[in-house]
């Protein structure tokens, strides 16, 4: 990839309580079209979690991630949104959403190795 592919990518974040406004970043999804790249990578710290939250359910949290990496592989057992191409499921990720997990805003790059940019993106922003 001469040149380097244009890819975007959101942080996800978990956040046990909206009405606080606190959250931690858990893990980033990364897309490039041109590449045929889409892909998470998460990092949930269960000690730094409780530390922002006591009563937040860390497991509900994993499960929201494991869902999150199924859409992104395009497996049937996520349901109707791993369906889509793999801009549309990037799409209906990066969607603003009040959940335990929500993404951040889309933003993006240029880079010669999607996968290894996602590693790198993990560890600046999540680790």
């Amino acid at each position: 990839m001469s040149g380097g592919v244009g890819f975007e990518h959101v942080l996800l974040r978990a956040v046990p309580r909206a009405d606080r406004g606190e959250s931690m970043n858990v893990g980033v999804v990364v897309y490039s079209q041109a590449a045929g790249f889409l892909a998470a990578a998460v990092d949930v710290d269960r000690d730094r979690l409780l530390a922002l939250d006591s009563s937040v359910d860390v497991d509900a949290v994993c499960a929201a991630l494991d869902v999150i990496q199924a859409v992104c592989a395009g497996e049937p057992s996520a349901g109707p949104p791993a369906a889509g191409s793999p801009g549309e499921r990037f799409r209906w990720l990066a969607a603003p959403r009040s959940t335990v997990v929500q993404p951040g805003p889309i933003h993006g790059g240029v880079t010669d190795d999607p996968a290894a940019e996602l590693g790198r993106l993990l560890d600046r922003l999540v680790r």
